[in-house]
């Protein structure tokens, strides 16, 4: 029998607030610098650098263009572990995260956003 004494909570998230998960691969805190480059510490204290330069100033940059206004890159935050802008950009935390575990530095291909 189930007992009654301590009673579940039953929360209902509401959009963008669903709960984060702990996959160390999740980003923990992004901070933008100048040059279109980003640091990032992940839930593990895994740090580094993402620098978007090549990709943001690509011909080819397609969506990811709108980060050329230094104000929308600067306004890069965390949203349930993954980097995002207020215009709906994000980047993959995962491929972000074996790059800089491997040299402390991710740089997507420019190619990606074609």
């Amino acid at each position: 029998m189930r007992d009654q004494s301590a009673p579940e909570e039953n929360r209902t998230f509401a959009l963008g607030e669903l709960p984060m998960s702990r996959a160390p691969w999740r980003v923990a805190a992004v901070e933008a610098h100048e040059g279109f480059v980003l640091a990032v510490r992940f839930l593990d204290g895994v740090e580094g650098t993402v620098d978007l330069s090549a990709l943001v100033s690509s011909p080819s940059a397609g969506v990811f263009a709108d980060l050329r206004d230094e104000t929308i890159f600067a306004a890069a935050r965390v949203e349930s572990g993954v980097v995002t802008w207020p215009n709906g950009l994000d980047l993959a935390p995962d491929a972000m995260y074996r790059a800089i575990g491997k040299t402390g530095t991710f740089q997507p291909n420019p190619e990606i956003a074609a």
